[in-house]
């Protein structure tokens, strides 16, 4: 390989097929969507499931079970993994645990359960607390603090209808 064959054929400005515009152009007459069918014809449209009339494989699958789209992400950080991480006296945020690698995916809620022991002085900010979780940070010294977070949709139509009756 030589270092010009790199680039070679690759342009940085690539210019848009001008499609049913004569022979000259290398798209004309059929403009690109051959000869006869239903694909060349004008209004064509198919589902992205349709399979040639085969029962699609998004029919022959199972389903099972009922997935919520409204429920909130919950991510989960134990009390052990907070002595192993943080000295004491610091705060523990959202923000601190991403840092340390202990909260790194994408969550509405993050919930401090009370596995394992803490020994440090913490204060801790989240939007729930396990009782144990609470009662070990509080018995260490530390503080729990319930962070406001994410409403669920749930919650919201209670509180209108809660209104609706008041």
């Amino acid at each position: 390989m030589n270092l010009n064959d790199i680039h070679r054929g690759i342009k940085k400005y690539k210019q848009r097929r001008r499609i049913g515009r004569g022979p000259g152009s290398g798209h004309g007459k059929t403009a690109g969507r051959g000869h006869n069918g239903q694909k060349s014809r004008a209004g064509y449209s198919a589902l992205p499931t349709f399979q040639g009339g085969a029962m699609p494989l998004v029919r022959r699958v199972p389903k099972r079970g009922f997935n919520n789209k409204f429920a909130l992400t919950v991510a989960t950080v134990n009390v052990a993994d907070l002595e192993a991480a943080f000295e004491a006296g610091e705060e523990v945020t959202a923000e601190t645990l991403r840092s340390k690698s202990l909260a790194k995916q994408r969550y509405d809620i993050l919930k401090v359960l009370g596995d394992g022991e803490l020994t440090k002085k913490l204060k801790v900010c989240a939007h729930r607390f396990s009782k144990s979780a609470a009662e070990k940070i509080e018995k260490a010294g530390g503080e729990a603090v319930v962070v406001a977070g994410k409403i669920s949709v749930e919650v919201k139509k209670k509180a209108a209808r809660q209104r609706k009756t008041a």
